[in-house]
């Protein structure tokens, strides 16, 4: 699974000159676009924004916050470590029944990112994103992942295409093909019927991944129930 969404910056207008192996920079107007392209050719794909206000919690596993005995929050950027980070964290805090996604701004392995998912749905956990909290690109996934899903008025999502390495997106893949169907096939196992999977995939797919869709709460509400 080759694949990669990109960070939006919004950043002053200026460029940088960096190594063939670094990341690439595109200065278009006042956005930055950076594009990371690992080595062993993962995937990754984050919109950044300002971020929200942190809480410290009472403890720490990776983008994990623990508040209290009963709630975590995500706050930062989830990769090949978070599923046992994740895991480490209801081991030490098994009463945990509900992720607070206050700033979820996606991830640096998508597959990590969907076994995350995955564990998320598997423990029954409930998500839940409050007033001013912000789901983007991958932490979207996480998101559908609650057992029970919640979404404040004033939360927000944001959600945009996929592409490669070589610079491909999902509509330059046919619609069976492996690269699609993994998604298609997360979102039917956190409860879509199979042409609401499709319908939803296709939705995020709409705006090329130099860009993003934003959502409202009242907006997801129309894909998913909200409780």
């Amino acid at each position: 699974m080759a694949m990669r969404r990109i960070a939006l910056l919004i950043l002053s207008l200026f460029a940088f000159a960096l190594p063939a192996a670094a990341d690439e920079v595109v200065v278009i107007e006042e956005t930055v676009e950076i594009v990371e392209i690992s080595g062993d050719g993962g995937s990754e794909r984050f919109v950044g924004v300002e971020p929200a206000e942190i809480p410290q919690g009472i403890a720490s596993f990776g983008p994990f916050r623990v508040l209290d005995g009963s709630r975590a929050a995500l706050v930062g950027v989830t990769d090949a470590r978070s599923p046992a980070q994740f895991a480490a964290m209801l081991a030490a805090y098994p009463g945990i029944t509900m992720l607070e996604m206050i700033e979820a701004p996606g991830t640096e392995d998508d597959r990590a990112n969907l076994k995350l998912g995955r564990m998320i749905r598997a423990k029954g956990i409930t998500t839940y994103v409050p007033a001013g909290g912000s789901v983007r690109s991958g932490g979207v996934e996480l998101f559908l992942a609650g057992k029970r899903r919640i979404a404040d008025p004033g939360a927000e999502f944001a959600v945009h295409s996929w592409a490669d390495e070589d610079g491909r997106e999902a509509n330059d893949y046919p619609a069976d093909a492996p690269e699609n169907r993994a998604y298609v096939d997360y979102y039917v196992e956190m409860g879509f019927p199979p042409p609401q999977a499709r319908a939803f995939y296709a939705m995020t797919n709409s705006v090329p991944h130099a860009d993003a869709k934003w959502l409202t709460a009242q907006d997801m509400g129309q894909w998913v129930r909200l409780d």
